[in-house]
């Protein structure tokens, strides 16, 4: 039987609740079973899905309000939707309890960070020292824009290898990593590109996009099934 994986929509368009396709797709070529769920307002519902699903992927989306992190909003931050922000940690913080898989992507890792008590940069532009552009202009979303370096031991390391080439789509990022979010990947300038959570059988987050990247990565594709492996 199919592992179920909730993927859980990336947050609002308009009066529409949204998901990027190659979530989906990733999923499904990894032999697991999408179940997209929404931002809806139910604990018990949560409870619901969380019985339902074997793990959960957290997607990319806009930037994570700073207030839920204390911090007043400087002129850089992005767009924000509070209600996607507070549905999406509470519901991150109920599967860690669970034990069950989890598997963060972009905003997704950021969700994680915070949901655990840990901050961000509102902006890169606001870390110490020189930081790369990490916005890509390439016309295709599946190359690779930078290289990140992983930590030894470290799952990301075990799919990747020490160093290897990602996409970049973000310019918020982790600031200090919240309770047990050991990090496992920076980038040449020193930016948190992936995380793993001690103790938990899986919990991992990258900063990049490897939905996009499925395709054309082996690499990718490992990191994929060894998630939908371990529900």
């Amino acid at each position: 039987m199919e592992s179920k994986i909730g993927i859980i929509v990336c947050g609002f368009d308009g009066d529409r609740q949204f998901i990027t396709n190659a979530y989906i797709q990733s999923v499904r070529y990894s032999k697991g079973l999408p179940v997209i769920i929404p931002i809806v307002r139910s604990d018990r519902l949560l409870g619901e899905y969380i019985k339902l699903c074997d793990g959960f992927l957290f997607c990319g989306g806009g930037d994570v309000t700073p207030l839920l992190s204390g911090e007043i909003p400087k002129p850089w931050h992005g767009g924000t939707d509070i209600t996607a922000d507070l549905f999406q940690i509470r519901f991150m913080k109920q599967i860690l309890r669970t034990g069950k898989p989890v598997l963060a992507i972009c905003r997704g890792m950021q969700i994680l960070n915070v949901a655990c008590g840990g901050t961000l940069w509102q902006d890169l532009s606001l870390a110490p020292g020189k930081t790369l552009d990490h916005m890509q202009k390439t016309a295709s979303r599946c190359r690779a824009a930078h290289r990140v370096r992983t930590e030894r031991g470290s799952l990301v390391r075990q799919c990747f290898g020490p160093l290897f080439g990602v996409n970049s789509f973000h310019h918020q990022a982790i600031n200090m990593p919240g309770a047990g979010v050991h990090v496992s990947a920076r980038a040449q300038d020193g930016t948190v590109e992936a995380v793993e959570l001690e103790g938990y059988p899986f919990a991992v987050g990258v900063q990049w996009h490897p939905e996009f990247m499925y395709r054309t990565s082996p690499e990718t594709r490992m990191l994929f099934r060894e998630f939908v492996k371990k529900v």
